[in-house]
């Protein structure tokens, strides 16, 4: 990647902030940290809710990625108006200043959380093939706003010709999952590796996705792409993963099921989605690397499954208080 200029990393004390820090000053490709939490990986604290502050981080910047965000986890202890603030105000503000700064490079870190209430099949209905043009439906304010800043990320592209790359990622947080029933049923990395069948992503996957999305940015003019590990799964398979979706993984690694008991791990029983990342594969000539049979051939190996970067990179939390009866509290 041919970068002289800086690129602003926003959200640099959060999970993918650092990553993408960390494997830019790897390149030694200049790169500049903010967040509103001082950390090794930010270079200067303040907020993007302050337009002036966001102003004054554009000098000689050549692209923006924007991660800051408030997050699910904070829709508990959060205002529908920190989340506006935040997530719509705070983009706002970089789009201004990156179009006053001359930037040509603009990447978004949306949330496949923005499809919401799109997800959830009936019982027993056929899972949910997940592509970009499945309308967005956020079923809370997280998806909610990520999904208006989405929309001011589009609108700067056709008023201002500001180049754009929104990517909806999947989940690659490393903590335990929100919910009791999946806790109580699955060792966390074993929930975390069915999840790469359908609905999460490596954390190394992830900053390959936003670091070509800069590259490729100016002449994709304005996309959104779903960023998550390559699903085995086709179209046929949906009605079966609804009601036998351990049987569908067998049918497609039959060495799956010698590998996992010998771990004591169970597949999931049921699948009610499938993430579709062909659009991003395709476009922005991404590779992502970290996907089942990656899983299948460390399990073989008696290796971790997840990256360098990912362990690296290591666990966040989003609050500085501890929860008695998960890793958040869950708004209900």
């Amino acid at each position: 990647m041919g970068f002289a200029m800086t690129i602003l990393v926003t959200g640099s004390a959060g999970h993918l902030g650092e990553a993408v820090l960390r494997t830019l000053q790897a390149r030694n490709v200049p790169a500049r940290g903010i967040d509103l939490k001082a950390s090794p990986f930010t270079d200067v604290v303040g907020s993007i809710v302050d337009p002036g502050f966001v102003r004054r981080q554009m000098d000689r910047v050549s692209a923006v990625i924007h991660t800051a965000t408030l997050h699910k986890p904070h829709v508990a202890t959060h205002s529908k108006q920190d989340f506006v603030d935040t997530n719509v105000s705070g983009t706002l503000n970089l789009l201004e200043a990156a179009v006053a700064a001359g930037v040509r490079r603009f990447v978004f870190t949306s949330t496949t959380s923005a499809f919401g209430s799109q997800l959830r099949a009936g019982a027993g209905e056929a899972a949910v093939w997940v592509t970009e043009d499945l309308p967005a439906v956020p079923k809370n304010i997280y998806g909610t706003t990520k999904q208006m800043a989405e929309t001011l990320c589009e609108l700067f592209f056709r008023e201002r010709a500001l180049p754009v790359v929104v990517l909806r990622t999947s989940r690659f947080f490393p903590e335990d999952d929100d919910d009791p029933a999946m806790r109580s049923a699955y060792p966390l990395e074993n929930a975390q590796a069915n999840e790469l069948l359908y609905r999460r992503l490596d954390i190394a996957d992830a900053v390959s996705a936003h670091l070509l999305a800069v590259d490729r940015a100016p002449k994709i003019g304005f996309a959104r792409y779903i960023v998550s590990a390559t699903s085995p799964f086709e179209q046929r398979h949906l009605a079966t993963l609804a009601r036998d979706a351990a049987g569908v993984v067998r049918e497609l690694y039959p060495e799956c099921a010698e590998l996992y008991a010998a771990r004591g791990w169970k597949l999931f029983s049921e699948i009610d989605r499938v993430y579709v990342n062909e659009r991003a594969r395709r476009e922005l000539g991404w590779r992502p690397e970290f996907d089942f049979a990656h899983v299948l051939s460390c399990l073989r190996e008696g290796r971790d499954f997840r990256s360098a970067l990912a362990r690296e990179v290591g666990s966040k939390g989003y609050h500085e208080v501890v929860f008695d009866d998960g890793p958040y509290p869950i708004a209900r």
